[in-house]
């Protein structure tokens, strides 16, 4: 049997502390008390403020290192480090990789079918040419693709629906979509890898939606769109049955 007291070990208030430290830093950024760039003050002038070991400091402040929030630099202390898109994407890429299963595809659509009419809409209005240049070499790529390339056939459906909320200017938009996109490829590989002829009614929805968006008919690209994604629910439902009698 175990040693009980390698099993149940002592509560001692370094975590609650460091806990306490890292809340503490964490609300002075949120709240721009300490603005981006800025340099924290140093360690012992730290521990003195908050009166608290070391340990509990350097705990707390490797937690939020960890976290984007901060940036240790030897010789030159700890500066507020600017969160970036990625940042956020890469957090919720990670997210929704651990979640992956059935369930999570069926959400998925739900929210695509919520979200991405709008953000045709919003493209057609916003475009600019370089982003209608982006799409249009996209649809070209899909077209050329080898059918029997799944792989790159799922990145192309991807990055088309990436470059259309991209088309939007609207970074909240991106931040939004882009992890939701990125799981395009294995919801695809998953379902349409056999299903004959899907490609080509895929690329025919995806020319509709960039002509739409072309000549900045946004009602159009909203309506294109809308049935791009009925008929993937239609697809994805019929898996789901098919999968669910199994």
């Amino acid at each position: 049997m175990a040693d009980m007291n390698d099993i149940f070990q002592k509560i001692g208030t370094t975590q609650t502390l460091s806990q306490k430290i890292e809340r503490n830093i964490e609300r002075a950024i949120r709240e721009k008390k300490l603005p981006i760039g800025s340099k924290l003050p140093s360690e012992r002038e730290l521990c003195e403020m908050f009166a608290v070991s070391r340990t509990a400091l350097r705990e707390a402040l490797r937690r939020l290192s960890a976290r984007g929030l901060i940036e240790i630099r030897k010789g030159s202390g700890m500066i507020v480090k600017k969160i970036n898109m990625k940042d956020a994407i890469d957090s919720l890429n990670l997210y929704y990789d651990l979640k992956f299963d059935v369930n999570l595809i069926s959400q998925i659509i739900e929210l695509r079918m919520a979200f991405e009419p709008e953000i045709a809409k919003m493209a057609a209005l916003n475009r600019t040419e370089e982003d209608l240049q982006n799409l249009q070499s996209n649809l070209a790529e899909f077209s050329i693709c080898d059918p029997d390339n799944t792989q790159m056939e799922s990145d192309l459906d991807n990055k088309f629906h990436l470059a259309v909320a991209r088309a939007t200017g609207n970074p909240f938009v991106i931040v939004t979509m882009e992890p939701v996109h990125n799981l395009l490829p294995r919801m695809r590989n998953y379902i349409y890898a056999n299903i004959e002829g899907e490609k080509e009614i895929t690329l025919g929805y995806h020319k509709e939606i960039v002509n739409a968006i072309g000549e900045r008919d946004a009602d159009r690209a909203y309506e294109k769109m809308q049935l791009h994604l009925e008929h993937n629910l239609q697809v994805y439902n019929k898996f789901l049955k098919s999968s669910n009698a199994d």
